[in-house]
């Protein structure tokens, strides 16, 4: 019987504890948070366009790569997993293709901004936000599209960056009414302003806090953010920033000795990268057809 990975995902926001979903953007690295033992993985847009395209997050990814990747994580683990959708990738309409499309692919639940096409990294400058009028029918489209009614639709605001935590403040009450099952505000930049938000929004809905590292937003523990009043705790681009870092570093190492021999103790050699991904398992699974 196939896991209701949505399902599983209201269960674990329904203890009311805090988790933390770790960002990842291939099989690979949703499958290593799952091994790690985390209860939900979050694909990144931004690590999207990072690893795929080389690109930086100023709305260049398509929905398809994003389904295309939500599909290839989904055959790889069962965690479950939560989608960035930028801002649906168009109007109303587009937002229930989205929907049908990312939850069909095995996503959990499905993120959804108020920004302007082309949408931009939210710990960018120059972000433009759609009214909050428009916003509310892309949240009414989203749970319409919906084939499975688990699915978690995730309601983020950029307005603190944008009109300040007031404007904020408000978007997220009409966010909240229009139905989101989680509210996700972007980029508040002080921990005055986290601790507002928690405390006036965190009673009426699970609270998604992101931490980017070198971002607006002060990096706080998840245990101190579950004492906030946030359920959701992201570190979106946290695996390709040490990976990318990682990755440089074997390369200079490489260039310079001309041999991987002194860096082998940073790496998973054959056997253990096999292991890693299942390859005698695999291998056994195969033999069963021969």
């Amino acid at each position: 019987m196939a896991v209701d990975h949505a399902q599983a995902l209201r269960d674990v926001l329904a203890t009311g504890e805090v988790f933390i979903a770790p960002g990842c953007y291939d099989a690979l690295t949703a499958l290593l948070v799952e091994q790690a033992g985390f209860q939900c993985a979050y694909l990144s847009g931004a690590s999207v366009a990072f690893t795929r395209l080389a690109r930086p997050d100023l709305g260049l990814t398509t929905l398809t790569e994003v389904a295309e990747t939500v599909a290839c994580i989904r055959d790889r683990v069962t965690v479950p997993l939560i989608v960035d959708g930028d801002n649906g990738f168009g109007n109303a309409l587009n937002v229930k293709r989205t929907v049908r499309l990312l939850e069909r692919m095995g996503a959990s639940g499905i993120q959804l901004e108020d920004q302007q096409m082309p949408k931009r990294c939210g710990h960018l400058e120059g972000k433009k936000l759609i009214s909050t009028e428009e916003m509310c029918g892309k949240l009414h489209a989203a749970l319409d599209a919906r084939t499975n009614d688990a699915t978690v639709i995730v309601a983020r605001t950029d307005a603190v960056a944008v009109d300040g935590l007031e404007a904020a403040m408000e978007r997220s009450a009409a966010y909240i009414e229009a139905g989101a099952d989680v509210l996700f505000v972007e980029s508040p930049g002080s921990r005055e302003q986290m601790e507002r938000i928690g405390r006036e929004l965190g009673p009426r809905i699970p609270l998604l806090a992101n931490m980017v590292e070198g971002g607006k937003t002060p990096l706080v523990p998840a245990p101190q953010l579950g004492d906030l009043g946030y359920r959701i705790v992201i570190h979106p681009g946290a695996m390709v920033r040490v990976l990318s870092r990682a990755g440089a570093r074997y390369l200079e190492a490489l260039k310079q000795d001309g041999t991987t021999l002194n860096i082998l103790d940073t790496m998973n050699d054959f056997s253990q990268l096999n292991a890693l991904v299942g390859t005698e398992e695999l291998l056994r699974d195969g033999q069963r057809y021969e």
